[in-house]
């Protein structure tokens, strides 16, 4: 199977119903796994079997289901036709292409026109296409910004809501004058005309009230209903009733007060109004994107031959190298060839002292160099960079479902239907029962209940959260990687910290040789140096930078293995040399007994001491020290005030694990534990029915990251690490664990209120409209501000007080 994932902008939908009429639609094509479509920002993401589906597959049954897909055009110039065949040959090679909708080559003009998905493919993906036919595609427009679909719809939206509401004002005043409280506001004759009043509200009903139909006309046809069908039954009875009531009129000379234009006409203006102002409250609540997209440069200054000029940042290349003058942002991720300068990199740690960076540093696209000039070379462009890593991770956390959503999707999934039953019932009690014959009033009555059941609230409530919650998280650099591990995050219970790199620096510095059976201590670092210089290991690391630092040339190794876990072996001049745990030592059967005590020594004291032995011999201990980070202990003493049970696990031993630990504040260790080891823990603190956030930052940390019930990736560890993790940390700051569970903590808070208010308001509203307590254009209002203010609930998470921040 081939797994694929495509993203894509749907428009068209009104509701959370519209949502789930297109999960359930694009589920039933062949080889789709999943899809997850988020009504508030109107985005689908599917997983699919790309052997047995395509993504214009998925376009057409999303169309076909009555929505539309938001697509890019693309215009090149085409160099090398030469005839109609090749002409031909580009345009099939296009429209092959995952996530081209149509592609139309122009052999006169050498030109081609692309309708696709920005989000499945880019058009450098085209134009690499196209090389290998021994064509070139070059961009007319080499900046060019795609179209800002939810900036054309609020447009719209705000011209319908206009011209609606200047042609229901004079119906609002007739409705508003004939109140006994309200009569002596004059009113012009010719507002109670019943043809005035049909010439106002018939352009509303049919032509700004035409999606409603659209909308209405497909979903029936789906076999499924949501608002459109709601607004479109209500207004059209509101309105057909007027119209008969205007034709029985004729040859009276008496004014028709009892008509129902205003009812239709103010109805779709206030529907239109809550659309509008419900559209511009989720675009803020999707601002940690475009805050994030703000920070990229738009620009880059290329040295090549000595010559320098500008070009979109969307033309350079990996490979090219690129001059980065004071106070410009860096423009992609690279490594420094010439030059020194300081970095501010706040915009992605957070960390606000300046660090300094010099030949072979790297450095992160959209970071801002203070002072100095530097020569840097490309290594991750586009979508590679870290920026792009950290945009996609938040937009597939605010694309994704919390589980807590599924509920709202089941209950409006079925929430029409039923409304619309209880709509017809109530007309029918009223015109039949309460007051027979008053068909006007049964109608109003009917109008109210429809309008006034509107699911859109529901549908709001988890997805405005979701992007509100993690947009918030996302810019104190906590990163989620969906809305199911944001939901999860506030079940945790018990914290497991890995001690290296996350309590601890990670740096660890050469303190102390203890040699032993005559070896010196010269010796003893030339051969463990030399050994060690191939090991990544932080440990490793240290040991070889104190031997440089002292000033011993190191000797070439003829072979080496790391055991994981458990130290080295390598063979060097003829000697072999094994450094690490007491398991290693005993494995080999070397006998340490002589240096047992100094070991104790140097762990009481906190230190890793490592034993080295030599052509079979113990030799000596060499101790690294690794000091704890300056947050670790306010970090770990916010946890445990939160109730969180806060352990450390290390493959270390029990004495520096429980010095580290004693430092750190944490009151609960797990020593000696080897790479899978650290899994297992994890499923043992599950089975004693814990729900566990293991948070680490190395490649031995990642089966215990996929273990947990959340894993949490330090930003500053390896990237499998990362990948591995449900969260990660950007920075290394522990608080940031504290501030993940708070923010998920008030987040399914704000969920469940939104919940509560949104199924209140249904189980409240819908008795009384029924009970002929609202009038329709009052349930209209009262629709439009449920949507509203669950959006504007949402957004308070916006405002959520995070450490140090």
């Amino acid at each position: 199977m081939s797994k694929k994932e495509m993203s894509m902008q749907v428009s068209g939908m009104t509701c959370s119903a519209c949502a789930t009429r297109i999960e359930k639609g694009v589920q039933r094509l062949e080889g789709v796994e999943s899809i997850h479509v988020n009504s508030a920002l109107e985005r689908a993401t599917v997983l699919y079997d790309g052997t047995k589906s395509k993504p214009v597959d998925i376009y057409s049954k999303i169309e076909a289901l009555g929505y539309g897909v938001v697509m890019d055009t693309q215009e090149f110039e085409v160099l090398g036709m030469t005839c109609a065949s090749c002409s031909s040959r580009i345009e099939k090679r296009l429209t092959k292409l995952d996530g081209v909708r149509s592609a139309t080559v122009n052999l006169a003009l050498e030109t081609a026109t692309v309708v696709y998905d920005k989000d499945h493919l880019t058009a450098e993906d085209m134009e690499n296409s196209i090389d290998k036919l021994g064509f070139t595609l070059k961009k007319k427009v080499v900046d060019q910004s795609p179209k800002d679909y939810r900036q054309k719809e609020m447009k719209k939206q705000t011209y319908r809501f206009l011209i609606s509401a200047l042609l229901s004002f004079p119906l609002l005043w007739a409705m508003v004058s004939h109140f006994q409280f309200t009569s002596f506001i004059w009113l012009p004759d010719l507002f109670m005309n019943p043809w005035f009043q049909m010439a106002l509200a018939t352009p509303v009903q049919f032509v700004i009230g035409y999606p409603f139909y659209v909308g209405a006309y497909k979903a029936l046809r789906n076999r499924s209903a949501n608002m459109d069908v709601l607004v479109a039954m209500g207004t059209s009875a509101a309105y057909f009733y007027s119209v008969y009531l205007s034709f029985q009129s004729i040859g009276s000379h008496a004014h028709m007060v009892e008509l129902y234009f205003e009812t239709s006409a103010v109805l779709i203006t206030l529907i239109i109004l809550g659309k509008l102002l419900e559209a511009n409250a989720k675009g803020r609540s999707s601002d940690a994107i475009k805050k994030l997209m703000g920070l990229q440069a738009k620009t880059a200054r290329l040295s090549k031959d000595g010559v320098e000029y500008e070009v979109p940042v969307s033309d350079v290349k990996v490979g090219d190298l690129l001059l980065i003058k004071p106070g410009e942002k860096i423009p992609v991720d690279g490594r420094i060839v010439k030059g020194q300068a300081a970095l501010d990199e706040s915009m992605l740690t957070g960390e606000s002292v300046p660090v300094d960076k010099g030949v072979g540093d790297t450095v992160l696209g959209s970071t801002l160099n203070n002072n100095g000039s530097l020569h840097v070379r490309a290594e991750q462009v586009g979508n590679s960079t870290v920026l792009s890593q950290i945009v996609r991770i938040v937009e597939q956390a605010q694309n994704s479902k919390a589980p807590i959503q599924r509920v709202a999707d089941r209950i409006s999934g079925v929430f029409v239907p039923i409304v619309v039953g209880i709509a017809v019932l109530t007309f029918v009690i009223w015109y039949f029962v309460y007051m027979p014959g008053e068909l006007g009033t049964a109608l109003e009555v009917f109008i109210a209940v429809l309008v006034i059941a509107c699911p859109c609230a529901l549908g709001l409530a988890t997805p405005t959260s979701i992007m509100a919650g993690s947009g918030r998280a996302a810019e104190h650099g906590i990163l989620f990687r969906g809305g199911e591990h944001l939901e999860a995050t506030y079940l945790v219970d018990a914290i497991l910290l890995d001690k290296t790199g996350t309590v601890t620096h990670g740096e660890p510095v050469l303190t102390d040789v203890w040699t032993a059976n005559g070896i010196e201590e010269d010796q003893l670092l030339k051969l463990a140096g030399s050994a060690e210089r191939n090991s990544e290991h932080p440990l490793a690391t240290a040991i070889v930078k104190g031997v440089q630092e002292r000033g011993i040339e190191f000797i070439d190794t003829e072979s080496f293995k790391a055991v994981a876990g458990f130290g080295i072996e390598a063979n060097l001049s003829g000697k072999q040399v094994l450094a690490g745990t007491r398991r290693l030592m005993d494995s080999h059967g070397i006998d340490i007994s002589d240096a047992s005590e100094t070991m104790l020594q140097f762990e009481s004291q906190g230190k890793t001491a490592m034993l080295f032995a030599i052509d079979g011999q113990l030799a000596g201990i060499i101790a690294v020290a690794d000091t704890i980070k300056s947050s670790s202990a306010d970090a770990i003493k916010r946890l445990q005030k939160m109730n969180l049970d806060v352990y450390m696990v290390t493959g270390d031993n029990k004495q520096t694990a429980e010095a580290i630990a004693k430092q750190a504040g944490i009151h609960q260790t797990i020593a000696e534990v080897l790479p899978e080891e650290k899994a297992e823990e994890v499923r043992r603190l599950q089975k004693q029915g814990k729900r566990v956030a293991m948070v680490g930052d190395g490649i031995n940390d990642a089966p215990a990251l996929a273990t947990a019930d959340i894993g949490m990736a330090v930003g500053t560890g390896t990237d499998i690490a990362i990948e591995a993790a449900d969260v990660t940390l950007v920075r290394g700051d522990l608080n940031r664990i504290a501030d993940a569970i708070h923010v998920s903590r008030l987040t399914i808070r704000n969920i469940k209120q939104n919940l509560f208010w949104a199924l209140a308001y249904n189980c409240i509203g819908i008795p009384i409209a029924a009970a002929g307590f609202l009038a329709p254009w009052v349930a209209g209002a009262a629709m439009a501000f449920s949507s509203v203010s669950v959006v504007l609930n949402a957004l308070r998470l916006q405002r959520i007080k995070l450490k140090n921040g």
